[in-house]
């Protein structure tokens, strides 16, 4: 077959006008700029804020595909929403180095803890999500999930110190609503009961109260769903109802020991 004939068939069935994988490298550039920003103290703030401009002109430049949505504008009233965001990344640090006994340091968590990275892009992201920045919070949340193995979808909304213990293979969904010192561990999710598309506009994701435990593996699911406060979840749970505040709900797998004959 001749070449021409292949770059003809190749290009007939490149269908998406907006799909530009720069926009993935960029975005991650982006990431870590902030991050660092925000955390390394060798990292000058000012001259930093001037090179996250230029970069965020080139994410609007690539992903803000709707011409009367005035996406540059966004830059100033995030770029005004960091001090806050940063005051509460550094409770969710508190709150990881009062709770985790192995933490040998608030400066272990902030460069070593999977889970507050993951909290720190979610944050981060999150602001952006709320002032309607189409894709590049998506693709930032994505940069953690990769990184860390915590997928938290950067619609959900999450409280003041929040912990994520072990971080991998947490789940979060896009309406989950998440409150103040709550803390999980490795393998949960927090997702949908059914998955339609017609439920995009409706909340799929549970509320999790103040102050609740929520162990391994362990799995919430329903718009409807609560985890009322101070409640305690176990471990491999499967939860599709609500919970009352002050609740301990556990899994109970039966087990059985066999004792084996030693003989040869």
């Amino acid at each position: 077959m001749k070449m021409k004939s292949i770059v003809k068939r190749i290009e007939k069935h490149k269908k998406q006008p907006h799909l530009r994988f720069r926009l993935k490298e960029k975005t991650e550039t982006f990431t870590n700029l902030l991050f660092y920003t925000l955390f390394d103290i060798d990292t000058p703030v000012e001259e930093n804020l001037e090179l996250l401009e230029k970069e965020f002109d080139q994410l609007v430049s690539m992903a803000c595909w709707e011409v009367e949505k005035p996406c540059k504008k966004i830059w100033e009233n995030y770029m005004a929403t960091l001090p806050e965001v940063l005051k509460s990344l550094n409770l969710d640090a508190e709150a990881i180095v009062n709770c985790d006994p192995a933490s040998l340091s608030i400066e272990e968590v902030y460069m070593a803890y999977p889970g507050f990275y993951a909290i720190a892009i979610y944050r981060l992201a999150h602001e952006l999500y709320i002032k309607g920045f189409p894709l590049v919070p998506r693709l930032m949340t994505e940069y953690a999930h990769r990184q860390t193995g915590v997928d938290i979808n950067p619609g959900a909304q999450i409280g003041k110190s929040f912990f994520i213990d072990h971080a991998t293979g947490v789940v979060i969904g896009e309406t989950a609503i998440i409150k103040d010192h709550v803390k999980i561990y490795q393998g949960v999710t927090l997702g949908a009961l059914f998955v339609a598309k017609s439920l995009k506009k409706t909340k799929r994701h549970p509320t999790i109260e103040n102050n609740v435990t929520i162990y391994a593996n362990a799995t919430i699911l329903g718009g409807k769903t609560t985890i009322g406060e101070n409640s305690i979840i176990g471990g491999n749970a499967w939860i599709t109802a609500s919970v009352p505040s002050n609740s301990t709900v556990f899994h109970t797998p039966e087990i059985k020991i066999k004792k084996t004959s030693n003989a040869i």
